[in-house]
């Protein structure tokens, strides 16, 4: 704290020096700002806004060297990355930015690689802010977005695009609300005559399909035009950009691609035949995404491809290895997308190039080679079995690389680096994280490492007994990599595991010596997932390893989780605590409420561990669901972000299906929060909440009576016209059928059934049938005669459901028996209404009732 009194005299010192050409001295003071911001104690205090003004003023003097221009930028920087909270506390985000946004526009007369250049550090900086500050940088980026793209300067019309496309990782939720906007200005600029300003758009738009999916595939038929048309753009690296736009806009598409598929096939092919290599590689990706957005429509596409990709994967001079490489995993893409009958005949010469390929000592061709063979198991199954002595002694290989990293961390920092590896994540640079000073790794080995781990597992999943001979070398790998110091690796690892696990059932599951070997397999694969759930570092990987466990549970039943279960449950509690290794939150002390939204990929994956645990213990859970409830609870605090909240109440449903009758004890507790959900403006929000209320009133015996007025009074809106979403009104109806089947006499029928029946059939959620049509079924077989004035509309729902082609056998047997029942109370009234059926529907009913 003594120190902060020094910082305005080094200010002072130092502007004075700058004042005088002196610049050596600015860098010093910039070392030591460094030096402070790194440092876990909080030194700063107030003084960082002395510090931001300061570097703010150096960053925006064009007078002065790059150099010390590069060293004020990098110090905000590390203050976005490190003290976040601090630039939000002091209110210092939107000087910051005013600064930053301008300086995009300013280039300097520079070859590509000008790492101290103005535009790209401030390009980093943004970004670095848009991910940690997100609510406080959208607005004033967005409003210089929409000024600069009016100006007549084309250095600020680039700016104001490529400003957009920076924050689209960061602000990706509050961009998904403001898309029609930023689409305008982006499109706009596409067709800018400056190609300048048409690159920043390409480039921004391949952000936006890059990180803001899937909503912006809604807005495919404004967008996918201007894309073909930018293909033809007079400028090669506005067409390359434009390829890679498109080739992740395509990425999340499905059957809306198929009224472009022709002029999309046609500028791909072309370029694929007359281009320089490096925009190849961007077609062939793109052509991957459109393979398998079109599935079965790419079939008339696909041949020609397939001998395009020949000629790619058997070139071998050095500077073709690349391109070598995206074909060898395009053929893998097209070969699902065309299927096993057509593939099979014509698969052995391009496995054959592949794994001649691996002579070629290139790391980024065996990558993705494992890829294509990967693809190659899902698609023949058992078919891949006379492969396997060929290619899993190539992924055993990779595995056991050297991976040649080298690590040389300043001491001072070891505590907060186990083994040095602590600050290395896949996508900073070694140069953004202060700690770790020298870093070697070959990052290509490590991708190659990552891909044969996932390919061992694929093969072991899709071959299953044939796998035999593999499975004890594979486990070791695995288990090896379950730990390794790169998180891509241990991804593949964990995810492998379960694999191997399902192999192992398979070879072993028929003779007595096997059980020892399945117990002895499934022993090591739960030790290693219960140590990741709370000592691994990284999220994605906790939360594979929470649903494999949740996945193994359904597999393999209560008996054989039974010996795990108290670590289990406890390994759950340290997540749902947020306490694990991966949930502790950086050096910066003051936690900040709105920005901590929690990992939702990982609060996901460990609230599937609740209800499956209660799957499989049924009321039995009870005790457990106790020492669980008050952590999961407050996830629903209002300060929590809507995603929380509906993972709790979604929770909450589950859990009240499985273990039945114990949740009536919770009811009180949380029958306030579900009813206000019903209300939210999310419909996911809504979905859930209607499901949980259902399964509350089903399970929770007479103490949901009292509320049941609220609930019908909550639901009802969801049955009206301003409900716009279809799975909300269906697992509204769901709701109101489970209370009827369980307390009849506390519904008012003659007031329910009405708004109830006007909005069946069931429109999306068909797991809503069994409970909503087994109601209306049972009512009917005990002839209550409320539900007896509504014939004309019953028959009506019955031939609907009896037509369709998505609802089971078993609810359209009980339809059928209802019906039967109808007529045998109403006999021949019941004609004239088939009679204004449409035919199919009067033909399906008629075929389910049973002949009397």
């Amino acid at each position: 704290i003594k120190f902060r009194e020094f910082i305005p005299s080094i200010l002072n010192v130092s502007r004075q020096c700058l004042a005088s050409g002196d610049e050596d001295v600015a860098v010093i003071a910039f070392e030591i700002f460094d030096e402070l911001i790194e440092s876990p104690a909080p030194l700063l205090g107030e003084s960082v806004k002395a510090i931001v003004q300061f570097s703010l003023e150096v960053c925006s003097s064009p007078n002065l060297e790059p150099n010390t221009r590069h060293q004020a930028i990098q110090i905000i920087s590390w203050l976005a990355r490190y003290k976040s909270s601090s630039l939000k506390k002091y209110k210092l985000v939107g000087q910051i930015l005013q600064i930053m946004c301008p300086l995009l526009a300013e280039s300097t007369n520079r070859d590509e690689d000008d790492d101290l250049a103005p535009d790209r550090a401030a390009a980093e900086v943004i970004d670095t802010m848009a991910i940690n500050l997100s609510k406080q940088v959208f607005p004033p980026v967005f409003e210089f977005s929409s000024l600069g793209s009016q100006d007549a300067n084309p250095k600020f019309r680039e700016a104001s695009v490529t400003a957009l496309g920076v924050i689209s990782e960061g602000c990706l939720e509050l961009m998904k609300g403001k898309l029609e906007p930023m689409l305008r200005i982006v499109l706009g600029a596409l067709r800018d005559p400056e190609q300048m300003v048409r690159g920043a758009a390409s480039f921004a738009l391949g952000q936006f399909a890059e990180h803001l999916q899937p909503e912006i595939v809604s807005h495919h038929e404004i967008v996918l035009p201007c894309m073909l048309n930018a293909l033809e753009d007079a400028s090669d690296e506005v067409k390359e950009k434009s390829y890679y736009a498109l080739a992740a806009f395509c990425e999340n598409m499905g059957e809306e691609i198929l009224p472009f598929l022709d002029p999309l096939m046609g500028k791909l092919l072309g370029a694929l035949q007359n281009s320089p290599r490096n925009l190849q590689e961007t077609c062939m990706s793109a052509i991957g995404s459109v393979a398998s957005a079109s599935e079965q429509a790419f079939l008339p596409y696909a041949e020609r491809v397939l001998e395009l990709m020949k000629i790619f994967m058997v070139l071998t001079n050095d500077e073709d290895l690349r391109s070598r490489a995206r074909a060898t995993e395009l053929a893998g893409i097209v070969a699902m997308s065309v299927g096993r009958a057509r593939m099979e005949p014509i698969l052995p010469a391009f496995i054959e190039a592949a794994i001649s390929g691996f002579g070629l000592e290139f790391s980024e061709l065996r990558e993705y080679t494992h890829g294509f063979f990967s693809n190659v198991a899902e698609l023949l199954e058992d078919g891949f079995s006379q492969y396997l002595p060929h290619v899993v002694p190539l992924a055993f290989s990779s595995c056991n690389l050297d991976d040649g990293s080298a690590v040389d961390v300043d001491d001072s920092d070891s505590d907060d680096n186990v083994n040095g590896f602590g600050g290395v994540s896949s996508d900073d640079e070694a140069h953004d994280e202060p700690r770790v000073r020298n870093i070697s790794v070959r990052t290509g080995v490590l991708d190659e490492k990552a891909a044969a781990t996932q390919a061992l597992g694929l093969f072991a999943l899709h071959t299953k007994s044939s796998y035999a001979p593999y499975i004890e070398e594979t486990l070791k790998i695995l288990v090896r990599h379950s730990t390794y110091f790169h998180e891509d690796v241990r991804l593949q690892a964990i995810t492998s595991l379960k694999y191997i696990l399902a192999a192992v059932q398979a070879v072993f599951q028929n003779h007595n010596e096997g059980i020892v070997k399945i117990k002895e397999v499934l022993d090591t694969v739960l030790n290693i997932y219960i140590k990741t759930m709370t000592e691994d570092d990284d999220k994605e990987v906790v939360a594979q390893a929470c649903m494999s466990v949740a996945d193994i549970m359904k597999d393999f039943g209560y008996m054989a989780i039974e010996p795990y279960m108290s670590r289990l449950v406890e390994a759950t509690l340290v997540l749902l605590r947020e306490e694990s290794t991966c949930q502790q939150i950086e050096s910066d002390s003051e936690i900040d409420e709105d920005d901590t939204g929690h990992d939702e990929v990982l609060m996901d994956a460990v609230s599937d561990l609740l209800p499956a645990l209660a799957k499989a213990l049924g009321a039995q859970f009870a005790p457990i669901f106790s020492q669980l409830f008050e952590p999961l609870i407050k996830f629903s605090k209002q300060s929590r972000p809507p995603q929380d909240r509906t993972m709790v109440v979604a929770t909450l449903a589950e859990v009240a299906q499985h273990m039945g009758a114990p949740i009536a004890g919770y009811v009180d507790a949380v029958m306030h929060l579900v009813l206000k959900e019903l209300g939210s403006p999310e419909a996911t929000n809504r979905r859930n909440a209607a499901f949980c209320v259902g399964e509350l009133c089903k399970n929770g015996g007479d103490s949901v009576l009292k509320y049941y007025a609220d609930v019908l009074g909550r639901l009802y809106p969801l049955f009206g016209e301003s409900e716009p979403d279809n799975a909300v009104r269906d697992n509204a109806a769901g709701a109101v059928a489970r209370m009827i089947m369980s307390h009849p006499e506390s519904i008012p029928l003659n007031q329910v059934l009405p708004v109830f029946l006007q909005v069946l059939p069931l429109k999306e959620d068909y797991e809503e049938s069994t409970s909503v049509y087994g109601c209306i079924c049972d009512l009917v077989l005990s002839s209550n005669s409320q539900i007896l004035s509504f014939v004309p509309q019953l028959v009506n729902i019955f031939a609907q459901v009896a037509a369709s082609p998505v609802e089971a056998p078993e609810v359209k047997v009980h339809i059928g028996r209802a019906f039967s029942h109808l007529i045998s109370i109403y006999g021949h009234q019941i004609q004239p209404l088939l009679g204004g059926l449409p035919t199919a529907h009067a033909n399906a009913l008629a075929a389910f009732a049973p002949k009397s």
